[in-house]
């Protein structure tokens, strides 16, 4: 659970809401401001110091550039701080300054795919969500190609149809102990907290 005001117009009151909403089917996400770098460093150490183990990054909708400064120095630190970065944007423009981090890209695009498993295939921490993998084989792409464990289920709602991800995952080529990593097993496996 991420929180819009904090993506977009108050940072620290909009994560402690996330924050206070955490509980056993909650996972709390912090969300930083791509356009306040300085700001972001602080956000992000005080996040990680309340135990987030996620941060979400907005780049379209901050309207910040891949090749931005504030970009690569925020996902080094995130990184630095032990926290996955959940990154919303075109793979094909922010696969570069989230070299080196845990992510997972959530609006990877079938069309894009060819080019998150190019890029993927020398960054292990990369991830995608299934959420726009919804051709009739790109989820046996990236398992035969990455492995099973670089996708992460997704849907989006309320905003749109969750169910099309859902069938597209269960009428897979996977094998069901596959389909049960995708579907929450490597998303709990990236968030555990260190031991």
């Amino acid at each position: 659970m991420a929180s819009l005001r904090a993506a977009l117009f108050d940072v620290a009151d909009g994560n402690d809401e996330a924050a206070a909403l955490a509980g056993p089917r909650v996972l709390p996400v912090g969300a930083v401001d791509l356009r306040d770098p300085l700001g972001a460093e602080r956000e992000i150490d005080r996040l990680a110091e309340r135990g987030v183990r996620a941060v979400r990054l907005f780049p379209d909708e901050q309207r910040v550039e891949a090749d931005f400064p504030s970009v690569r120095h925020v996902a080094r630190r995130a990184a630095r701080a032990g926290l996955v970065i959940l990154a919303g944007g075109d793979v094909r423009r922010f696969w570069r300054p989230l070299r080196g981090t845990t992510v997972v890209f959530l609006d990877t695009h079938f069309y894009h795919l060819g080019d998150f498993v190019v890029a993927a295939r020398d960054e292990p921490g990369f991830h995608t969500s299934t959420r726009l993998l919804n051709s009739p084989d790109a989820l046996e792409t990236v398992a035969e190609h990455l492995g099973v464990d670089r996708l992460l289920y997704g849907s989006r709602t309320p905003w749109y149809e969750a169910v099309v991800p859902r069938l597209r995952l269960a009428r897979s080529g996977l094998t069901p102990d596959q389909v049960a990593a995708v579907a929450g097993g490597n998303a709990h496996r990236i968030l555990e907290p260190p031991a």
